[in-house]
Formats: structure tokens, C-alpha cells, sequence
């Protein structure tokens, strides 16, 4: 009974604490709109049915059951117009049956400034957790070397010639400064055969590995260790100067969206990729552990929700973004039947990788769950 309220507790915490990300990005938008005199029609926390609203200087504010996001609704920016605005806020085209509303036109460079604000209050929160985190005395950093300490018999790692000892200082012609670059770029060769370059001693080699994947979570293995990591620091965790740490945690986001945009490494890069199943899984794991990690992965989130959402895609900022540049640059506006259909073409694309990781991530943790459990009934006397 104590650990189902344990438990409870540490689900309560992890929702409030990727629903602050969720808030944080989307006040962005909110003040900036407000502060244009814009129309902002609701501001909701979570997806789906409301639970809870209530409605403050004009906007309502809302509570809704999916606690996997949020969203702002600006009807002067939005990119579909698929909501009708009061009449006082429309323009009529024709008269009679066939009345069509359309949005009202406010300047580009609103546009521009509503939509970067999101992301950039999200910076602006990873800022603070960086620096937060660098204050506190209990915070564990440090950057695992990427020395091996030892390997496993039969495993990739052997076949190719690995020592325990050797350092590896790339994979794929990929610079590596660390053992969470070891597994990043791992991750994204997959099961194909790579060059990866280490150092023994004062000797440089080369040597050609092919990974192994794990039947279970569909990871890419060398099948060997680090050595011991006395700092005991999460992944995310390398640095405590914030500069460096915020360096860090963008370089590795890019490196990923890199990859997905690199044809040799797509397809494995993108079987590597998590969703919000396994970034609820790891933010618990992280709370559980230690807050200030869990702290320290909410700052990593943070830089990955900004720049992904700066992702010149319709739908997400970085869609806006385009949009009132082209119209500042070329003055005039992309049509809003293309605005329209790009973003509910996006939107199916998008809505659909969504539902893919999500089950995809399901069925690993349930296979993961039920392999440890079965593990530990083989083990008892």
C-alpha cells in the first residue's frame, strides 16, 4: 500500500512537471498575443475533454484529461481558420447563404513575434533550470569518459577487437567526447557495419563493428561497459556550468535531427527515437532517482521542445514562422487555402509518427516489464 501511494506520488509530480514545460511554451504565445490585442479564445492545459475552465479577462482557461501537451488558441494566428471569429473581428465575403468568415489580418511581423515566443520562453526555462541546478550543491555532473571497461565475450564489441582499456574517439567518422556520444552514435549506426576509430595507449586504430540489437527495446548493443562512473551523474548531467550544459543539450538535439535527415542514417535514427510513453518513463525513472535529475532531464525536454517546435513544419511554429517571413520579405501573404491544406497534411503526418512511437513504446515497456518479472521469479529459491 505504501508503495502505491509512493508511486502515485512520483506520477503526480512527473505530470506537473511536464505540464509546466507545456504552460510555460504556451504563456509565451499567450502574453505576447495579449500584449498585441489579439483574440485569444481559450488556453488549455492537456488535450481532450475539459475537466475543469474558467474564464478570466476574456479567455478561458482550461483543464483537460491528456496530460500530453497543451495548446493556445489565437484565431488571428491560427494557421487553419478553422475556427469562426465574432463579427465584430470578421470580414464578410458575399452575402446570403455561402457567408464566409475569415480571420482577421493582422501584421506579419505579430505573427512572427507570437509564435517565436513559445519556444523562446521555453529557452528561457531551460535557462533557469541550468542555472538553478548549478547552484545546488547536491547536483551530480560529470562527463563519463568513453573508456572501455569491459567486454563481453562474443559480443560486437569482442568480435571487432575492443579492449577493455581503449578509449573510442569516433564511430562513423562521428566525433565521440564521451560515453553518452558512444551510445548516441550507436544508436543511429543500428545494425550496420561502421568504422569506429579508438586510442590504446598512445596508438590510434580503426576497426570495423557491427552493433547488435537487443530483441527486446530495439537498442543498438557493442555489448560492453563504461567504466565505473564515480560521479554517478545522469546522461544529461555532464556539465554544471550552464553555458556548457545548454551547449551541450541543443548539440546532441541536433545531432539526432541530423541523423533522421541523413539517408544512410535515417531508418536506424528513427528506430531510436522515443515518444511520450519513454519521456514519461524516463522522467519518472529520473524523479525517482534523484529530483535534481529529474530536474536536469526537464531542462534537457525544454531545449528539445524549442527547437523542434522551430522546425520549419506547418502546425508547429516554426510553420508560423516561415509563413510571416515569407509575407514580411515578399509582401504578400501565402494563400490561405495552401496555408490550410499544408497544415491538416502535416497535422495527419504528424498525428500519425505520434500514434506509431506511442505504441511503439508501449509494447517495449510492457516486453521490458514482463522480461524483468520473469527474470526475477526464475531467480527466486
Amino acid at each position: 500500500m505504501v508503495e502505491i501511494l509512493i508511486t502515485t506520488f512520483y506520477i503526480i509530480v512527473c505530470i506537473a512537471l511536464f505540464s509546466l514545460a507545456v504552460i510555460v511554451h504556451e504563456a509565451g504565445h499567450l502574453i505576447a498575443a495579449l500584449k498585441f490585442g489579439l483574440k485569444v479564445e481559450a488556453f488549455s492545459v492537456g488535450f481532450g475533454p475539459v475537466l475543469y475552465k474558467k474564464t478570466f479577462k476574456g479567455v478561458e482557461y482550461r483543464l483537460s484529461a491528456i496530460p500530453l501537451g497543451g495548446y493556445v488558441s489565437i484565431p488571428d494566428v491560427d494557421p487553419e481558420g478553422t475556427r469562426a471569429l465574432e463579427s465584430s473581428q470578421v470580414k464578410v465575403e458575399g452575402q446570403g447563404e455561402g457567408v464566409k468568415l475569415a480571420k482577421k489580418e493582422i501584421p506579419a511581423y505579430q505573427e512572427l513575434v507570437v509564435a517565436l515566443a513559445g519556444p523562446m520562453m521555453n529557452v528561457v526555462f531551460a535557462v533557469v533550470l541550468a542555472v538553478a541546478l548549478a547552484l545546488i550543491p547536491s547536483a551530480r555532473f560529470g562527463v563519463v569518459s568513453a573508456e572501455i571497461g569491459r567486454v563481453i565475450e562474443d559480443g560486437p564489441a569482442a568480435k571487432a577487437g575492443i579492449m577493455a582499456g581503449d578509449i573510442i574517439t569516433s564511430i562513423g567518422g562521428h566525433s565521440v567526447k564521451s560515453w553518452t556520444d558512444l551510445q548516441t552514435e550507436v544508436q543511429i549506426v543500428g545494425a550496420k557495419e561502421t568504422e569506429v576509430e579508438l586510442k590504446r595507449g598512445e596508438e590510434t586504430l580503426k576497426v570495423k563493428l557491427t552493433p547488435e540489437i537487443d530483441e527486446v527495446s530495439g537498442a543498438a548493443l557493442l555489448m560492453a561497459y563504461s567504466t565505473p562512473n564515480e560521479t554517478r551523474a545522469a546522461a544529461w548531467m555532464p556539465y554544471r556550468n550552464p553555458i556548457e550544459q545548454l551547449k551541450w543539450d541543443a548539440g546532441s538535439i541536433f545531432r539526432v535531427l541530423k541523423g533522421l535527415t541523413t539517408p544512410k542514417e535515417a531508418k536506424s535514427t528513427g528506430k531510436a527515437l522515443g515518444g511520450p510513453v519513454m519521456i514519461a518513463t524516463v522522467l519518472y525513472s529520473q524523479v525517482r532517482r534523484d529530483f535534481c535529475d529529474g530536474l536536469g532531464f526537464m531542462r534537457y525536454l525544454n531545449v528539445n521542445l524549442a527547437i523542434l517546435n522551430l522546425l520549419p513544419i506547418p502546425v508547429l511554429d516554426g510553420g508560423l514562422i516561415l509563413f510571416a517571413l515569407f509575407a514580411l520579405i515578399f509582401r504578400r501573404r501565402v494563400p490561405d487555402f495552401i496555408v490550410k491544406y499544408l497544415s491538416l497534411f502535416f497535422m495527419v503526418v504528424l498525428l500519425g509518427l505520434m500514434a506509431i512511437l506511442i505504441l511503439r513504446d508501449s509494447v517495449r515497456f510492457y516486453t521490458i516489464h514482463t522480461r524483468v518479472e520473469n527474470t526475477s521469479a526464475v531467480s527466486q529459491p
